[in-house]
């Protein structure tokens, strides 16, 4: 297993209260395959990501239990010399918002250079030159004039591709993509999508894809991982997911997806609001919204179930679930 977390926890304290950010989650990724991390805005999908680059905002967050297994090795072990090695060289990670994400004040051939510089020990000539590199090989016209302009002067498209380039710049053992498609055009994010699947498989590397639109996930990953309020729900081959989701949530996802063959249909909504992380409701969290609930979903908090060899699932009705 390239990356595996088992049972890690994130808190956040919060002068509302301590904020179980991530409460339990345990996935892992192969190298060449891809893992799609699931779930609603606040369920946690990015501190997760965050926890395992080792980028939290501590304080006022941390890490208080669990593993991050990179290749056998426990990362929250390290000191913080060693994971900045790591950092870039072996794990990168894409952000959503790639205009903030990029320092306005310097070229975008500066910043892909910087990689080379403090990682490579590179001139910065010679880091210019890879730069270039890195600009033609993600597909940006003009690469060698574009290296000296400013992230303000590239479009939204081109902008997240300088942010692949600069996360495949060391070519790294693991890419974490943190909602790469958010605010593009719908062509645009499938010239992204494409990018990064045609790099993955050139590099044979790990990915994990953060998001929420499953029409990005049915055509890339491999395996999914849902999460709601900071637990992992339900995990599963792509495939098997779709066919029949074995969790409530995971079929409340799917099923607010607009269909062709639905057109005229009321579009369907997952009633309620995701918990707030100061406040989760006992037993299962997701049972104020559930279809399924029963008294045992509102005081016993669900373990993963073994569904089958390849999927597991955090409820009481799981068969249920695959049966509606």
């Amino acid at each position: 297993m390239l990356l595996e977390l088992r049972d890690l926890h994130v808190e956040f304290r919060t002068r509302d209260g301590v904020a179980k950010a991530v409460d339990g989650v345990s996935y892992g990724v192969d190298a060449g395959e891809t893992l799609a991390v699931l779930g609603e805005s606040g369920s946690g999908k990015s501190v997760t990501a965050q926890a395992v680059m080792g980028i939290l905002d501590s304080p006022p967050g941390r890490v208080t239990a669990g593993e991050v297994l990179f290749e056998g090795r426990d990362l929250l072990k390290l000191k913080e010399e060693e994971r900045r090695k790591i950092r870039g060289a072996e794990m990168a990670m894409i952000f959503q918002d790639a205009l903030s994400s990029l320092n306005p004040v310097l070229t975008v051939g500066d910043q892909l250079g910087e990689m080379f510089v403090v990682h490579r020990g590179m001139s910065k000539k010679d880091a210019r030159s890879k730069a270039v590199e890195l600009m033609d090989r993600v597909r940006i016209p003009a690469a060698r004039e574009r290296v000296r302009q400013y992230p303000h002067q590239f479009s939204g498209g081109m902008r997240q591709r300088i942010m692949i380039a600069m996360a495949m710049a060391l070519e790294p053992k693991l890419i974490i993509a943190d909602e790469p498609t958010t605010a593009l055009d719908v062509t645009v994010q499938a010239q992204v999508m494409d990018l990064l699947a045609e790099l993955q498989r050139e590099l044979h590397m790990g990915l994990i894809l953060i998001t929420h639109d499953l029409g990005v996930v049915a055509d890339v990953a491999d395996k999914i991982a849902v999460m709601y309020a900071g637990r992992t729900v339900e995990k599963a081959p792509v495939h098997d997911l779709y066919k029949s989701p074995a969790h409530p949530y995971t079929r409340g996802l799917l099923d607010s997806v607009p269909r062709l063959d639905q057109k005229g249909r009321e579009l369907y909504a997952i009633r309620g609001l995701p918990p707030s992380t100061t406040s989760v409701p006992p037993g299962c969290a997701f049972h104020p919204r559930c279809p399924l609930a029963q008294d045992v979903c509102r005081t016993d908090a669900p373990a993963l179930h073994r569904v089958d060899e390849h999927r597991v699932s955090a409820c009481h009705f799981w068969r249920e679930s695959l049966d509606a």
